[in-house]
């Protein structure tokens, strides 16, 4: 079994300090054989952001995690900073996180792949193109159909809230259709820092198999969506049975603590069969 950490949406520059030091410590005490970092790493792509972002990622190997995955969120790339945002958009991205924006992790459980759907022409939506969709429908196809096949992407590809529909990725249906029939079973993103699992089946019909949408709220960042506090996902992987049990571990201010309030499990052998709403 391997036991994923998932954050997302930190938003390096407007961290609580308190708050990511209760993260700190329940890294160090719980451990993770992965962190998932999906996306919105800093503020405002400044030098700086990233610095305190690359020192944090130090600190989580030095507890014992030895793999981090990242990707870019849109807030990854210069805004206000045109000449950046026009030539060099993933320069400080590059200098301080990581040169792949699309990584890939794989072990006896799970084959990972980091998904780059920010682009500095758009402001915030995000895309999925033709050609991401066909290289991740083939790499899901070669591997193992024994293992959990997972994508994170940092816009998110189903929403439980209305407004939240123009957040979705574009391409997203056609995406998920082609890599349903590939044999995936879960997205994982943040960006609208709201956490909650759906069946995406529930609003994409026709699907060959379901895929569950997996998303995380603002880990440690003073930008939390309304009474959502500052939360993160730890994710069970159980390949022998084909399920996904995801824990959200959410910030107490009174305990100064990270406590688990919701445990769901997802059933990856079940055919899609819903109509969506």
């Amino acid at each position: 079994m391997t036991n994923l950490l998932h954050i997302s949406d930190t938003h390096f520059g407007t961290e609580q300090p308190l708050v990511l030091q209760a993260f700190e410590a329940h890294v160090k005490r719980h451990g993770a054989d992965l962190v998932i970092f999906s996306g919105d790493i800093t503020q405002r792509a400044r030098r700086a952001q990233f610095a305190s972002a690359q020192a944090f990622i130090q600190r989580i190997r030095d507890y014992g995690v030895a793999q981090v995955l990242t990707i870019p969120g849109n807030h990854d790339i210069p805004l206000y900073n045109l000449l950046a945002r026009l030539f060099s958009p993933y320069g400080n991205y590059h200098r301080y996180i990581d040169s792949d924006l699309a990584p890939i992790f794989e072990n006896d459980d799970a084959l990972i792949i980091g998904l780059n759907t920010t682009h500095p022409a758009r402001r915030k939506a995000g895309r999925v193109t033709a050609r991401q969709v066909e290289e991740v429908a083939e790499r899901l196809q070669r591997c193992d159909p024994k293992k959990l096949r997972i994508v994170v992407a940092h816009q998110p590809f189903g929403a439980i809230v209305a407004s939240d529909r123009r957040n979705l990725q574009i391409g997203a249906g056609a995406a998920l259709q082609r890599w349903a029939a590939a044999g995936l079973d879960l997205v994982m993103g943040g960006h609208i820092h709201l956490p909650y699992v759906l069946a995406l089946s529930t609003q994409y019909a026709g699907l060959a198999k379901e895929i569950w949408g997996v998303q995380a709220g603002t880990t440690f960042s003073s930008r939390v969506r309304g009474n959502a506090p500052n939360s993160f996902n730890r994710i069970y992987l159980d390949k022998q049975a084909r399920q996904v049990s995801v824990e959200r571990w959410e910030y107490s201010h009174a305990r100064s603590t990270f406590e688990s309030s919701v445990d769901i499990l997802c059933d990856c052998l079940s055919s899609a069969v819903a109509n969506p709403s």
